[in-house]
């Protein structure tokens, strides 16, 4: 690492300690009589059994309402899916998540998206997070073992997110130290490709009354890629400690650390033409890394938060986040096209860099209940501050070797000379605040409207690969409009307005900078619930439209530069549906279904981001056999994507081409045997007919393959 970054073994000892700490404090506090605690096990700290959840959340609104009661799409990730799937990374989720697509960008990276536009808002804990451009600090793995559930809400989300695009955000529930008796689980794992792994997840009271209480959760886990000379180590830890000082007065408190340390990554994808022009068709496990190249990332996060109820009906919260990513990486680049026999033609360009971004945010959020006209209603207020500093350096490379011929390329490719001294890259701050309010207005039984507004300002300043970063927008204002209605008591109908906006760095004509991009998304659907609340449905309608999108103004400059001048175009539009069913069609029997289709284009009627699929089918389901077979559970699924396409030039013979990904299935199967009330073993089962598919096609007109079959066995034992 350059010596510009600092150093992470003083916060790596930090979380460590601990977790340590904790782990030894919870030990005698198995032995602690419990009399007189709340009744509690393992359901208190897992929520067992159920694709359905009835938790209030704060992703959308703020108001703390129900899925069934939020006035948008909204899915949510069970801990109980997560683990029926086998689903250990976020790109594990979105990849199985109603309405929202990944595409892979290398080993390290992946790019989400929804309704035909970008995924770039995050949550933890109902707290917005920033995110590196791309994931380059490894966000897109982010391991789920320290999630209780993940929440996606669909649309424009900026009355809690502030800026983004009109498309979706992700909110990460962090698992909580509820539990007021010794209660937990130990899994291990082992699977295609030399993969092992073990994972731990305790939870205790540290005194007599449960007052106090913690948990530990942690994770390692090694093997190698389906990619020649791809490997990974991720270490993965977490604990959290929860202390009622009154009755109506909660703290929370912890801290979570992942490190992964891969080998062989990728930095962009294999070669689409040959030399003659026409197309490549390589084995699967072929791939661009030399035997030293590293995509490694370490991200922490500390967090405390107290939780006052006062009055009848009036809570406050007040959060403090801190995370820290950092990546450390040597790569390298081919480009060209090579020779069909020879395997002669690719060009390389090596890359060495570190870099560290640093976020703390505080925010709080008052909610509560009011009377108006012989009716009780919900508001909320909350407000938000972060900032986010990005500091990045590379390092010059010397004596490139020549590729050679890549047909019989092992990777054994000499490593560059680098420089001992870094060059900056990137040193920039990012800085949102936000202050919003949001009621729920129960103007009958029957009928509820959703109103409310957020104040934004984001500003960037610095510098990036010597361009200067001095922009942003303040006093943005971000309406939110819903509307609920009853038809009956297990179906209601809703609709809704909201917006979101991103600043962008485009100038005009005049040297002004462009207005910022401006999100609306327009939705109207039904909710349904059947069997006693059990089976919970959503069919809806969409329309997403983003205005002052930066186009070329030809003819004119910016001035005092030689740079061409923009314009705000408006009119790109995304209109669709989605559909989705998830929870328990019968006793035993859980069910995931999700159809999303839509079609995305700008004011000429111009398909725009083409790349991301425009159908999604995705199925998942499980069945607990009764009577003398409940001990066993099966399932399985499939995910359809449609097809999705690039448009390029062909480099060799300078014709258009487009480069297209088929509409594909994938099947997964999962079977697991209880063999005690505490030990259990499942097996899992990733396309399971072994398609071959691109997991990428088209980025810098380069493509990649998606993953083959891959197998998991995993025993739990749970205490």
């Amino acid at each position: 690492m350059s010596s510009h970054i600092i150093p992470h073994q003083s916060r790596r000892a930090l979380i460590l300690s601990l977790m340590a700490s904790s782990v030894l404090v919870a030990a005698p506090a198995e032995a602690q009589d419990a009399a007189g605690a709340d009744d509690a096990g393992i359901e208190e700290i897992i929520v067992e059994g159920s694709y359905t959840t009835n938790e209030l959340l704060d992703s959308a609104t703020g108001l703390g309402l129900s899925p069934q009661d939020t006035p948008q799409s909204v899915s949510v990730m069970t801990y109980q899916r997560i683990a029926d799937q086998n689903l250990d990374s976020l790109t594990d989720i979105v990849m199985n998540a109603v309405g929202v697509s990944a595409k892979e960008l290398d080993s390290t990276r992946f790019s989400f998206s929804a309704r035909g536009f970008a995924i770039q808002n995050y949550q933890l804990d109902g707290v917005p997070l920033a995110w590196s451009p791309g994931g380059d600090s490894g966000e897109t793995q982010i391991d789920t073992a320290l999630y209780e559930r993940i929440e996606i809400v669909r649309g424009a989300t900026g009355l809690l997110t502030g800026a983004g695009d009109p498309s979706a955000s992700i909110n990460l529930v962090r698992k909580s130290a509820s539990a007021r008796e010794f209660t937990g689980f130990v899994s291990v794992d082992a699977g295609s490709w030399d993969t092992y792994g073990i994972l731990g997840d305790v939870a205790t009271p540290l005194n007599e009354a449960g007052s106090i209480r913690a948990r530990v959760v942690a994770r390692y886990q090694d093997g190698d890629s389906f990619r020649e000379r791809g490997s990974d180590k991720k270490t993965v830890v977490y604990g959290t400690i929860e202390a009622d000082l009154a009755d109506n007065l909660l703290l929370r408190a912890g801290a979570s650390y992942q490190d992964n340390d891969p080998l062989g990554s990728t930095w962009g994808g294999l070669s689409t033409w040959y030399a003659d022009g026409s197309r490549t068709n390589w084995d699967r496990k072929k791939s661009i890394a030399p035997d030293w190249s590293f995509w490694a990332s370490e991200r922490s996060n500390y967090f405390a938060a107290l939780d006052y109820d006062f009055a009848p009906d009036w809570s406050l919260r007040v959060n403090f986040n801190r995370n820290e990513t950092s990546a450390d990486l040597k790569l390298l680049y081919l480009y060209g096209v090579p020779d069909r026999e020879t395997g002669v033609g690719l060009g390389a360009s090596p890359y060495r860099a570190d870099t560290e971004s640093n976020q703390d945010s505080i925010d709080f959020q008052l909610q509560g209940a009011f009377s108006l006209f012989g009716r009780k209603h919900e508001l909320v207020f909350g407000g938000l501050h972060s900032k986010q500093a990005t500091e990045g350096y590379t390092y010059a490379a010397s004596n490139v070797s020549a590729i050679g011929n890549f047909n019989e390329w092992d990777g054994s490719y000499a490593e560059p000379t680098w420089g001992t001294e870094g060059s900056l890259s990137g040193d920039y701050d990012t800085k949102q605040t936000g202050f919003y309010a949001a009621s729920r207005l129960n103007v009958s039984d029957e009928f509820k409207i959703v109103l409310g507004g957020r104040l934004s300002k984001w500003t960037q300043k610095g510098v990036l690969y010597g361009s200067p970063r001095d922009y942003g927008d303040s006093g943005v204002f971000i309406p939110y409009v819903g509307a609920l209605y009853d038809l009956t008591e297990n179906h209601t109908l809703y609709a809704s307005y909201t917006e979101i906006f991103e600043p962008q760095n485009a100038q005009d004509r005049n040297g002004d900078f462009l207005p910022p991009l401006e999100g609306k998304n327009y939705e109207i659907g039904l909710k349904s619930t059947f069997f006693d609340d059990r089976l919970h449905t959503t069919a809806t309608l969409f329309l997403v439209q983003q205005d002052n999108l930066a186009q070329p103004d030809p003819g004119h400059l910016i001035p005092g530069t030689i740079f061409e001048a923009s314009r705000a175009a408006m009119g790109t539009e995304s209109k669709g549906f989605e559909f989705e069913a998830v929870g328990e069609l019968a006793e035993g029997w859980n069910v995931s279904l999700g159809y999303t289709q839509f079609k995305a284009e700008d004011a000429d009627g111009v398909a725009v981001n083409t790349s991301q699929p425009r159908k999604l089918l995705k199925v998942f389901s499980t069945y607990t056999f009764p009577g003398d077979w409940d001990k066993l559970t099966i399932g399985g699924g499939v995910n359809w994507e449609g097809r999705n396409y690039t448009d390029t030039t062909n480099p060799v013979t300078g014709n258009a081409e487009r480069l297209v990904q088929k509409s594909y299935v994938l099947a997964n199967l999962m079977a697991r045997y209880d063999i005690s009330e505490a030990l259990s073993l499942q097996a899992n089962v990733e396309n399971l007919f072994d398609k071959t598919y691109y997991s990428q096609i088209g980025f810098y007109s380069q493509l990649a393959y998606g993953e083959p079959r891959r197998f998991t066995v995993r025993a739990r034992y749970s205490f």
